[in-house]
């Protein structure tokens, strides 16, 4: 009997913490949410209430998603960077297109390396699965939502409320109602910011909401494992690059109709990482080997057993050099810096114009100035000076299940010492088994990687034809994907933008590449074939003979 392969739709957004309303009683802020459509989602699938990023910022923690792997494995830790992962390291999105499925993603990428030709059918702006060529066949298709990204929380009034327009009047949310953790100033301007966070959320739900809707239109929801997820933790300080659980803990939620009664929650620890292992095997796919995140359900729907602990960290972001490592268990969070010496709010250029940055560095001004008076500091509590301080403990101890904002240092409390040690030991063990590279210097680690500053470049295919007709393609490259089109060489087109590179976005090209799986049958029209490796440079492109030239 031939099972029909589940369509995969994944919905994601940037910068939110569980702040929807299908997360209220679960975390603290999720209290203001107004998220019908994603509730709704909720109600009918598998809520996880303590998932994990692996790191709290954009593009080390989407390498982790789209691979498997930690990004401490595979030298995808450092924000950003262009990194060369193991040769046995492939996007998911060339595991399902290689078993037959249409992959597209619309349109964010931010994976750490270049976006090989084999990585998506589709890698754009009007990337749907409605644009596949044939109605029957499954699909990955990937959105990417920018609504809640923390840039769109500081747009002026007039844009803000351009981003915003479809939002009522009655469901905005009002800066004197909304909870501000208390390791966040209790001021205007982190009050608004807080309103426009939950707006923003309140946006998204409505465009997560359009894409069910479309998928309903299709009549697909039944065979189509949905998932929505957030990249890692809220837009703010002490949350998105700091390695805490604000910076960490995401909404994750999916739903198969076809196979996973809905109405649910788990409360094990998940990582992100672990949705590329999960779609592998609920589509009937052999997860490969090397991956380090387990698969969530099986292929029947059943739910797989998760380890003890979720585990995490953070390198270099921008031009903050910085390193920490974090493992958390249902009730606990360990955190232990590399540098305790080091500030742990150092100098961004990107995030410093933002106002609640901005506020933060005036009130450490004011209090320099308090002390310069001779007066007691008194414009911070003692808490909120954690985040701006000169230096940072050795390592942090916090029982998420009393104190869910992280107040309370438990880390030299002696009747917790049981239990730092056994944490202690858990990670320890983690960076060994998974070979934490981010103890090898960056530079190091960059040479082995582009020798004298060279970016390593994938062989060519080479052609070797069969006796039956048939064309048979290799390429020398370890790990290197092969990719052939019909499609002709087109139009010059414009050239990557410095953003564009940075991101990894693929090359502007408007061919679509089939990954290369079994020989080729004897066909009259050109045909090209191209390889890709991670983190190397494409190889030169290869016109194939045709039928005639092969003397058929």
């Amino acid at each position: 009997m031939v099972v029909e392969r589940p369509n995969i739709l994944w919905i994601s957004t940037h910068d939110i913490n569980p702040d929807l309303g299908c997360y209220r009683g679960v975390w603290p802020t999720a209290d203001a949410a107004r998220t019908p459509h994603l509730d709704a989602l909720a109600a009918d699938g598998i809520r996880f209430d303590n998932a994990f990023a692996t790191t709290p910022v954009c593009a080390p923690s989407r390498s982790a998603i789209m691979t498997g792997c930690f990004p401490t494995s595979i030298g995808t830790h450092n924000m950003r960077s262009k990194s060369v992962p193991p040769p046995e390291v492939r996007l998911l999105s060339e595991y399902l297109r290689m078993e037959g499925y249409y992959a597209t993603n619309n349109v964010f990428t931010d994976f750490q390396l270049e976006v090989p030709g084999t990585a998506f059918d589709d890698c754009s702006a009007t990337a749907h699965w409605r644009n596949r060529p044939d109605p029957t066949q499954p699909f990955f298709a990937a959105f990417h939502g920018m609504a809640t990204h923390e840039s769109q929380i500081y747009l002026d009034d007039d844009a803000f409320a351009a981003r915003t327009a479809e939002l009522p009047t009655e469901h905005r949310h009002d800066p004197q109602s909304v909870q501000v953790p208390p390791y966040h100033l209790d001021t205007e301007v982190f009050r608004t910011a807080w309103a426009r966070y939950h707006d923003l959320i309140s946006v998204m739900d409505a465009w997560a909401g359009r894409l069910l809707a479309e998928l309903d239109e299709d009549g697909l929801a039944e065979n189509t494992i949905v998932v929505f997820w957030s990249d890692h933790g809220a837009g703010f300080p002490r949350a998105k690059r700091w390695a805490t659980e604000a910076g960490l803990r995401v909404p994750v939620i999916v739903r198969w109709p076809a196979r996973i009664g809905g109405g649910r929650s788990r409360t094990d620890v998940i990582h992100l990482a672990d949705l590329a292992p999960s779609m592998l095997r609920m589509a009937g796919v052999d997860v490969p080997p090397h991956m380090q995140a387990r698969p969530l359900f099986d292929a029947d729907g059943s739910e797989c057993v998760q380890g003890a602990y979720a585990y995490g960290g953070r390198d270099r972001m921008d031009e903050q050099r910085d390193s920490t490592r974090t493992v958390r268990d249902e009730r606990y969070r360990y955190i232990r810096h590399r540098h305790p010496d080091r500030p742990p709010m150092q100098q961004l250029y990107f995030a410093e114009k933002f106002p609640t940055w901005k506020q933060l560095r005036q009130f450490v001004n004011d209090e320099a100035r308090q002390l310069a008076a001779g007066e007691t500091p008194d414009r911070m509590t003692g808490l909120q000076r954690r985040t701006t301080g000169a230096c940072k403990p050795v390592h942090e101890l916090y029982d998420i299940s009393t104190d869910p904002f992280e107040t309370v240092d438990l880390a030299d409390d002696p009747g917790h010492a049981g239990t730092v040690e056994r944490l202690s030991a858990a990670l320890d063990e983690w960076i060994r088994e998974t070979g934490d590279v981010g103890l090898i210097p960056e530079e190091d680690l960059v040479r082995t990687w582009r020798p004298e500053g060279t970016r390593p470049v994938t062989s060519p295919p080479e052609m070797e034809p069969a006796d039956d007709g048939t064309l048979a393609l290799r390429c020398e490259t370890p790990g290197a994907l092969i990719g052939w089109t019909t499609d002709p060489p087109g139009h010059e087109l414009p050239a990557l933008t410095l953003q564009e590179r940075i991101s990894g976005d693929p090359e502007a090209d408007d061919r679509v590449w089939h990954i290369y799986t079994r020989p080729l049958p004897a066909d009259h029209r050109p045909r090209w074939a191209r390889a890709w490796r991670l983190g190397f440079q494409g190889s030169d492109q290869v016109l194939l003979p045709t039928s005639s030239r092969l003397g058929r």
